[in-house]
């Protein structure tokens, strides 16, 4: 008597090739963007140990220093205006990386989308090393850090664009909130990761923390040389399997980026030969074909402040909490990452909620709202103890991040193959890049902004925030209402 088969088994048989297809992806794709965040982060987190209260700092006994209050500090960043400098490197890396933005979808719709994200995670896994190895090298010069983050900039740009588009030919709209939101927490996750890896050398050699980044997101690249699918309108399908390219009819999951192939015979059987596969010759759309797409305009604008508040703290909020809180460089990055774990519930929570209500916008202004009043209250009280700070960080970090999560996402993926296209799938990466790269022009303006307005006070830069969280909510609503009134 054979014994029947193993509940194991049995779990795993019954998915079919197509789930297991899209789970591959949906991994994939999300390993490579968490490199991406993890690579951007250390810079935050090293900030703080290039720039010390050199006071609390025990010299050793054979150096020789007459300026007791820099010697611990790394040139050029140990002058007065180092928080100025700091907010140069930030946006050398944003502005390049707005500027990109552009373009890379343009780029992203017309060239193979596995070689694109290859060579731009190689390109960043070099520069993002090239910036650590300036510890090792003992360069001085802000240009040099300056240019490094300029080419890291425009590199990165190949992410998102590209992931995006991969993603949006796998699901289609069924559940592409919840989807996209568990996904998009990659941004939360790299983040998170990049914090403690930084966090692990920062104090010894600061330079590690940027060259193992580096090694990580280059090897990533390798990895989607290698494994990436990219099922752009059907095309490549027959290359996987032809159960890859079947529609899930009751879930609506692959339409209409997937096609079918699944034929009926004369006698009503259906036929899983691979059938030739038509290719699509629909021209990618034009920039300013994108940017007529109802919805474009003002959810950019609407990313351009959300993306600013959320990239200040991404940049900002470590060296806040060792200048506030007084803790060492590595705690502070360590707390910081409360405010990530706050925007991976905070994006899963705003596509669920936008799923089940259908309404995208209302979510996003209605968390944006919420956020105000939260940052207030948390430079006001937020460092009176530890288990306030813990709590604060976490709403704030859900109410930030769940707007951005939800716009970069499933909100650029619903205006990429809307209908409006009559069907041009390849209209994904152009829409994706510019409503990103009009919101990097305020990933751009906000360190900037932190870097002038923090010799004044902690306290500015958070009305500045506030500000920014209102004006992205008003600013998608009147552009709207402009919009259908013409």
């Amino acid at each position: 008597m054979s014994s029947a088969l193993a509940p194991g088994i049995r779990l795993l048989t019954s998915f079919s090739r197509d789930s297991w297809y899209r789970s591959f992806i949906l991994l994939l794709t999300f390993l490579f963007y968490t490199a991406y965040h993890l690579s951007r982060k250390p810079i935050s987190i090293v900030k703080s140990e290039l720039h010390r209260n050199c006071s609390t700092v025990i010299r050793p006994a054979d150096l020789n220093i007459t300026n007791n209050a820099t010697w611990c500090d790394w040139a050029p960043f140990d002058q007065d205006n180092y928080q100025a400098l700091f907010g140069v490197l930030d946006n050398c890396f944003l502005v390049a990386y707005a500027i990109g933005m552009f373009f890379s979808g343009i780029f992203g719709e017309r060239l193979p989308l596995r070689y694109y994200l290859s060579v731009g995670m190689l390109s960043s896994g070099l520069f993002t090393s090239l910036f650590g190895l300036g510890f090792y090298w003992n360069i001085h010069s802000l240009g040099y850090y300056a240019f490094i983050q300029v080419m890291n900039g425009l590199v990165q740009t190949t992410g998102w664009p590209a992931v995006v588009a991969c993603v949006g030919n796998w699901f289609g709209k069924g559940k592409r909130g919840f989807i996209m939101g568990v996904w998009n927490s990659h941004t939360s996750v790299g983040n998170i990761l990049g914090s403690l890896i930084a966090g692990v050398f920062v104090s010894s050699a600061w330079g590690m923390s940027f060259i193992v980044p580096g090694i990580i997101i280059a090897s990533t690249g390798i990895l989607c040389f290698f494994f990436l699918v990219e099922i752009h309108n059907g095309a490549g399908c027959a290359h996987v399997s032809v159960f890859v390219c079947q529609n899930d009819q009751d879930s609506g999951e692959a339409e209409p980026l997937l096609q079918n192939h699944a034929v009926n015979t004369s006698n009503g059987a259906i036929s899983t030969e691979p059938q030739e596969v038509v290719e699509d010759h629909t021209e990618a759309i034009s920039f300013c074909g994108a940017l007529s797409i109802p919805g474009v305009v003002e959810f950019s604008l609407c990313l351009l402040f959300a993306k600013l508040v959320s990239y200040t703290f991404l940049y900002w909020l470590p060296l806040y909490i060792s200048n506030v809180a007084h803790f060492e460089a590595k705690e502070a990055g360590d707390m910081s990452t409360l405010f990530d774990v706050g925007g991976i519930m905070g994006g899963i929570m705003a596509g669920l909620v936008s799923d089940y209500t259908g309404g995208r916008a209302t979510t996003c202004c209605i968390m944006l709202i919420a956020a105000a009043p939260m940052l207030f209250l948390y430079n006001s009280i937020g460092q009176r103890n530890l288990g306030t700070t813990i709590g604060m960080l976490l709403v704030c970090g859900g109410l930030v991040n769940g707007p951005y999560a939800l716009i970069t996402t499933a909100v650029s993926a619903d205006l990429g193959t809307h209908e409006s296209l009559r069907g041009n799938s390849r209209a994904l990466s152009t829409v994706t890049a510019i409503i990103d790269g009009t919101g990097s022009i305020g990933a751009a303006l906000g360190p900037l902004l932190a870097g002038l307005i923090s010799p004044t006070g902690w306290n500015n830069v958070f009305y500045m925030l506030i500000t920014a969280d209102i004006l992205a909510c008003l600013v998608r609503n009147t552009t709207f209402s402009f919009l259908t009134s013409l």
